[in-house]
C-alpha cells in the first residue's frame, strides 16, 4: 500500500470506527435501558437460540432512528458499532449496542508501541460500555509491518493482559476480531492484517485465559481467509464471544446470489450452544430493511 493510500484509509478508518470512543462528556445521558422499552422489543418476535445485532454503518444510510425503530419492529435486539453519542437513540427504541467500538483496526495489541494507545482506548471504550450495561468491546491485532506472526502473537498477548483485569472488573468482554488480509478493497478486506486467521485470534483467548477475552468470529471473513467454517465453529466454540455474516464474495446478502451455506453455518452456532448476539455485517443491493428482515428470517428458521 503506497502512503497516499495507507493516509487515506486510516482517514476513513477513523471516521467509521473512532468517533464513537467514550467521552466523559458523553457519559451523563448514558442511563441503563428503560426494563419496560426492553420488554416489549423482546416481545416483537419470537427467538431462537442466539440473539440478533445489524452492524450501524452497513445501514448507516437509513439513519440510526428509523433503523432503530425498524430493526425493533423485527425483533433485533442490537445495532452494534454505533458511536457513543448515539447511544440514547438506541435505548430509547429498547435496543443495546452489542459491540462497541475501541481502537483502530490499523493500530492493535501485535506491536508493543502501539499498546499504551489501544490500552487508553480501550479502557475509555469498557467504562462506558459498562455504564450503558452492554456487554462487549471490540478489539484488533493490527498489521503485521513486516513482524512474523509469533511475535505479534506474543506482543499481543502481553498487551491483552495489561487492560484484561479491568474489562473483568467492570464484567466487560472484549472480543479480538478476525479478518480478511486477501482483498485490497475499503471495508471488505484489510491488506497486512495480523489476526486474519481464528487459530490465531484462539490462541490469543487460550493463552490469557479469560472468560472475558473472546475471539470476534466474522464469517465473511474466515470464508475468505479459510473455509472449513462449521469445522472451525464446532471447535473453538468456547473461545467465540460474537458472530458477524455477509456474503462472499463482495460482503452483501446472505442469500443465495453467494457461495456460504448460511443456513448450515448458523444451525453449526446454534448448535454449539452459543447465545450471545450474530450480527449482520453486509452491504445491501436492494432494498437494505427487506434484505435486514431477510437475514433475520434465514437465522430464525436455521437455528432448527
Amino acid at each position: 500500500m503506497n502512503q497516499t493510500a495507507s493516509s487515506e484509509v486510516r482517514r476513513q478508518d477513523r471516521r467509521h470506527w473512532l468517533r464513537g470512543t467514550a467521552t466523559a462528556m458523553a457519559l451523563p445521558l448514558l442511563g441503563r435501558m428503560d426494563p419496560a422499552a426492553a420488554d416489549e422489543a423482546r416481545q416483537a418476535k419470537p427467538r431462537g437460540r442466539f440473539k440478533h445485532s445489524v452492524c450501524y454503518w452497513c445501514f448507516e444510510k437509513l439513519g440510526l432512528e428509523p433503523l432503530a425503530v425498524q430493526a425493533a419492529a423485527m425483533g433485533i435486539q442490537s445495532i452494534e458499532v454505533v458511536p457513543i453519542e448515539h447511544w440514547p437513540i438506541l435505548k430509547r427504541h429498547g435496543l443495546i449496542c452489542a459491540m462497541t467500538l475501541s481502537h483502530s483496526f490499523l493500530e492493535g495489541w501485535s506491536h508493543k508501541e502501539e499498546h499504551a494507545r489501544c490500552a487508553a482506548e480501550i479502557k475509555k471504550a469498557v467504562d462506558a460500555t459498562a455504564a450503558a450495561g452492554f456487554p462487549a468491546v471490540i478489539t484488533f491485532s493490527g498489521l503485521r509491518k513486516g513482524m512474523p506472526d509469533d511475535v505479534g502473537l506474543e506482543n499481543a498477548v502481553a498487551g491483552l493482559k495489561t487492560v484484561i483485569g479491568y474489562a473483568e472488573r467492570k464484567k466487560v468482554t472484549l472480543c479480538l476480531e478476525v479478518l480478511n488480509s486477501r482483498v485490497d478493497q475499503w471495508m471488505i478486506g484489510v491488506p497486512d492484517y495480523m489476526c486474519d486467521k481464528v487459530e490465531w485470534a484462539v490462541e490469543v483467548c487460550r493463552r490469557i485465559g479469560s472468560e472475558r477475552m473472546k475471539v470476534l468470529f466474522d464469517i465473511f471473513h474466515v470464508q475468505i481467509m479459510q473455509g472449513d467454517l462449521i469445522t472451525r465453529i464446532k471447535q473453538f466454540h468456547p473461545y467465540i464471544g460474537h458472530y458477524h455474516t455477509a456474503g462472499v464474495p463482495g460482503r452483501h446478502e446472505i442469500d443465495e446470489t453467494q457461495e456460504i451455506n448460511y443456513p448450515a453455518v448458523i444451525r453449526a452456532i446454534a448448535d454449539s450452544g452459543f447465545t450471545g448476539y450474530v450480527g449482520q455485517e453486509f452491504l445491501p443491493l436492494r432494498d437494505p430493511l427487506r434484505s435486514l428482515r431477510e437475514a433475520v428470517q434465514l437465522c430464525e428458521r436455521s437455528q432448527g
